[in-house]
């Protein structure tokens, strides 16, 4: 079941070179320090979720997060926990490990940035096209 839809864009300088974090942020830039960014000017960060997937996140569920551009799809999960706030209101962070701030979104991910699908980031990096990222939480 879909829980949240948000899209986001690419830039010139997104690497996704970093071995812990996925960030998606609502700037409208990146430098090439951000090297967990995946995508630019999106359209939510944690306050923005709607209540049901605060809820699903907050009761620790496992979620599965869906990457598409064009024909290229890449697919990670990870999990809530019932002391995630998801109050930052620019960005959101999906984590390797257990850490916890108002800007991570999950906890616990199966992939970090450098671990995702590389011929979608050149596209994503390539292209000023918007890109779909989708909650899914594949119990209900």
């Amino acid at each position: 079941m879909i829980l949240e839809e948000i899209f986001a864009y690419g830039h010139k300088n997104i690497s996704c070179i970093h071995s812990s974090t996925i960030e998606l942020t609502k700037d409208h830039s990146v430098t090439k320090r951000g090297s967990c960014i995946l995508g630019i000017k999106a359209t939510k960060a944690c306050s923005d979720l709607n209540e049901k997937t605060k809820k699903r996140i907050r009761d620790g569920k496992k979620l599965t997060i869906v990457i598409k551009l064009e024909n290229q799809i890449d697919t990670f999960y990870g999990y809530g926990h019932s002391c995630l706030k998801l109050l930052n209101t620019n960005e959101m962070v999906f984590r390797k490990s257990d850490y916890i701030c108002d800007r991570t979104v999950l906890i616990l991910c199966s992939k970090a940035s450098n671990e995702l699908n590389r011929p979608l980031i050149e596209k994503i990096k390539g292209s000023k096209k918007k890109f779909l990222v989708q909650f899914l939480d594949d119990n209900v």
